[in-house]
């Protein structure tokens, strides 16, 4: 579902709460699926931002894993023209020279002594050549994220392609501290960044996880041949790098957590979605921990659980068994005389046998609700 991720990012913030934030994690097995999925949401995001639609003004990339061309050149694909990615586009570039030792050795040949960090040419590219730099990046980001033009307060959005790049030059607790002030930042609207989980401790993706409220996992769509049944089977090595599972996580504000799924394929040049049948089988099933016990009943426990004779409700005394559903009106109630009021009152004032006496009416439970049921019992209530 990246639509609903590029919707997400592209209605922004709320007053007093932080940035949403989208985590796209890849791996070596589906290496160019994950990084056409980061292009995919980046131009869908910049059209989004071109056509008006979305609270940020303008798009930053922080370019570590490719040139800033590929990005101009896929989005030109996606029908943005020159004026469009000049006026909501800015792309930091940290690929083409990240510590600045291209600018050296054209210093030294020419003599000069520029120390200038970065420099901007008119392809609004702006050249950053001094990536160990965490604070001097996040000053340079919300520099270029500061002009746009609009009207008002002007919000923009970041896309960092990718952390894995990055911890080759800072840790971890500095780089997550620059996402954590990039999501607190006043101006920023949402941000997004991709990082390749299987090329670091299973730890290191999971705390930037923690900083973010959607994750999409790129998955391989068949099984390794190195692990597989058939060993050896390339044709199953190049169909992982043409198509994958798009696996999206969104945390809602009420702290409920949707679990989306696609196909993600390439096509010529281009990266597109379809959506998967049997979305939510195959995500359940994955979902639903190993255990070594039974977690079903069989039809005899089920008929032997039927035939238990609960406590409190009467058996074989002419009276209608009367069960519970969770959706009893009050209506429904005043037709039946067990249960209103008045006929209560009456029974306590003018006893039939001669003595007042107190009654428990119990109501089972519908056998249509499972055991250990995760449904809120409180749904149908207009909270």
């Amino acid at each position: 579902m990246a639509e609903a991720v590029v919707r997400c990012l592209r209605d922004g913030r709320l007053d007093g709460e932080h940035a949403p934030a989208l985590a796209v994690e890849g791996s070596l097995k589906c290496c160019p699926l994950a990084a056409g999925a980061m292009l995919h949401i980046a131009a869908a995001f910049a059209s989004q931002v071109a056509a008006g639609k979305a609270q940020a003004r303008g798009l930053v990339v922080v370019a570590f894993d490719r040139s800033p061309q590929v990005y101009l050149e896929f989005m030109r694909r996606r029908n943005l023209d020159a004026n469009a990615l000049d006026r909501c586009v800015r792309i930091l570039d940290c690929y083409s020279d990240p510590l600045g030792w291209k600018q050296k050795i054209q210093n030294q040949q020419h003599q000069g002594n520029s120390a200038k960090q970065f420099s901007t040419n008119k392809d609004n590219i702006t050249v950053y050549r001094s990536v160990k730099d965490v604070t001097k990046l996040m000053s340079s980001t919300t520099e270029l994220g500061g002009g746009f033009e609009g009207e008002g307060k002007t919000y923009f959005s970041v896309a960092v392609d990718s952390i894995s790049s990055m911890l080759r030059h800072a840790s971890v607790s500095s780089i997550s501290g620059l996402l954590s002030n990039l999501r607190s930042h006043e101006q920023v609207s949402s941000i997004f960044w991709m990082i390749h989980s299987d090329l670091h401790e299973p730890k290191v993706p999971g705390a930037f996880e923690c900083l973010s409220t959607m994750v999409a996992c790129v998955e391989p769509a068949l099984v390794d041949p190195v692990c597989g049944e058939s060993p050896g089977n390339m044709s199953i090595l190049e169909q992982n790098y043409s198509k994958a599972k798009f696996i999206v996580r969104l945390k809602r504000r009420n702290g409920r957590v949707k679990h989306l799924y696609e196909n993600l394929y390439i096509e010529g040049n281009d990266i597109k979605f379809d959506s998967a049948p049997s979305v939510s089988i195959e995500v359940n099933q994955s979902l639903v921990p190993k255990v070594q016990f039974n977690l079903e009943l069989s039809e005899k426990e089920r008929s032997d659980r039927a035939n238990v004779v609960l406590p409190f409700e009467h058996q074989g005394n002419g009276q209608p068994i009367h069960i519970y559903d969770g959706r009893r009106s009050l209506p429904e109630a005043q037709r039946d005389p067990n249960l209103t009021a008045p006929a209560l009152v009456d029974e306590v004032k003018n006893p039939k046998s001669g003595t007042a006496k107190g009654e428990i009416h119990y109501f089972r439970d519908s056998d249509d609700e499972q055991p250990d049921s995760d449904e809120d019992p409180d749904d149908d209530l207009d909270i």
